[in-house]
């Protein structure tokens, strides 16, 4: 699957991560306490990447990826990219601060002012952001030699790295604020896809979690605190993520929305159930997002009653394709095909189905720190993927 045409109407993908294999965490846990060195780190990514990228290709995913397997968190595909931020070595590792709640089914609180990773922390700069390594390259070139299948990598989008900028302790670095900072991003996010594209990548997917902060209270109440103008942040936003993407012609880009992709186990059960990091549904955006954004495919949030309604995909314009994340990662239970094929047609009565996909509804990991399925769980739900996108699309 090479062409663009091929690849925009894809029916079965997943998102980008997948749970790090038990023997690949023990070497990034020994790594980060050092008592392992790069080179076992290294062997031991490889070994990991080349089995999952199998085990896809032996569903059946005609795109494949390497499930982040490098990074420790999904933000590293900026953060660990770049000099400028106001962060230590060892706190560029350092994921202990994220969650702070851990309560079930409850939204998962973080403190943003921890001492922590850009990104996942909100944190100053100290000079000019300096691209200093191109980790989705490195990604992209090992995979796509593991495998003759498209291979997606995937990039954090500059919505939420303007959101996790603290630009009002960073005017002598940034005098423009955020606009010049998100100007910045761009141009070096720019230079990390022509090199991807270069090397031969056609699919880019832009993780864009934050774009859901935009109907959801606490996070636009933050905003305000800040003194920023949430409509204002919104439009730059729109406007950054098309220019990241302009000008590649024949590739294709996808664009990832969700509400946060935090879990716990029940302490009563010991069951993986969901938290959440925003809420509120696609409705209040969805008309300036779907009609806006110049992305090809929208792969969007749609496992729980948090989403809303399928009504906000009667904005999305012809030839754009939704994918519907409606494989949970959050829990173990295997949604049926026909509980699945239900709400393919609930969701085509806003948007044909020949312009609708199926995918979970965010990645099975996210962070190697992170709660998460059980590996066994993981395929058994992406082959329900393949499965349901076959009876309903046919091999497409």
């Amino acid at each position: 699957m090479s062409t663009d045409t091929e690849l925009r109407a894809l029916r079965a993908e997943h998102i980008g991560s997948l749970v790090h294999p038990d023997g690949l965490r023990e070497v990034f846990v020994r790594h980060d306490r050092h008592e392992a060195g790069e080179e076992e780190l290294l062997r031991a990514q490889d070994e990991a990447i080349r089995e999952v990228i199998r085990k896809q290709e032996a569903l059946g995913l005609k795109v494949v990826g390497d499930g982040e397997l490098r990074r420790r968190n999904f933000q590293e595909s900026f953060s660990a990219c770049v000099s400028g931020f106001d962060v230590t070595p060892e706190a560029a590792r350092s994921y202990a601060h994220e969650n702070v709640n851990k309560t079930p089914l409850e939204r998962a609180e973080q403190d943003f002012d921890a001492v922590g990773p850009a990104i996942t922390t909100r944190r100053k700069t100290v000079a000019k952001l300096r691209l200093t390594r191109n980790l989705p390259l490195e990604e992209y070139r090992f995979a796509s030699g593991a495998t003759s299948r498209t291979v997606k990598p995937t990039l954090i989008g500059p919505d939420r790295i303007a959101q996790r900028f603290k630009w009002e302790e960073s005017r002598s670095v940034y005098p423009g604020g955020l606009d010049e900072f998100t100007d910045d991003v761009v141009r070096i996010e720019r230079s990390m896809i022509a090199d991807m594209v270069a090397a031969g990548c056609r699919y880019v997917q832009i993780d864009a979690p934050g774009y859901t902060a935009y109907v959801d209270r606490v996070s636009l109440d933050r905003m305000r605190s800040r003194g920023e103008d949430p409509d204002e942040n919104l439009e730059r936003s729109i406007h950054a993520d098309n220019a990241l993407i302009d000008g590649f012609p024949g590739v294709t880009f996808g664009i990832h929305l969700c509400r946060g992709n935090a879990r716990t186990h029940d302490p009563e059960t010991g069951e993986l159930v969901p938290q959440w990091h925003r809420e509120g549904h696609y409705d209040a955006i969805a008309e300036r997002l779907f009609n806006g954004l110049r992305h090809h495919r929208f792969l969007l949030e749609y496992d729980s009653d948090r989403a809303g309604s399928f009504e906000p995909l009667r904005f999305v314009p012809a030839g754009k394709t939704v994918v519907l994340g409606l494989v949970t990662t959050k829990s173990a239970r295997l949604e049926s095909v026909d509980e699945l094929r239900r709400r393919v047609d609930e969701a085509a009565r806003y948007c044909p189905p020949d312009q609708l996909a199926l995918s979970p509804q965010c990645g099975f990991a996210s962070g190697l720190y992170h709660e998460s399925l059980s590996e066994d769980d993981q395929w058994r739900k992406l082959d329900r993927i393949v499965e349901t996108a076959s009876a309903i699309w046919g091999g497409r």
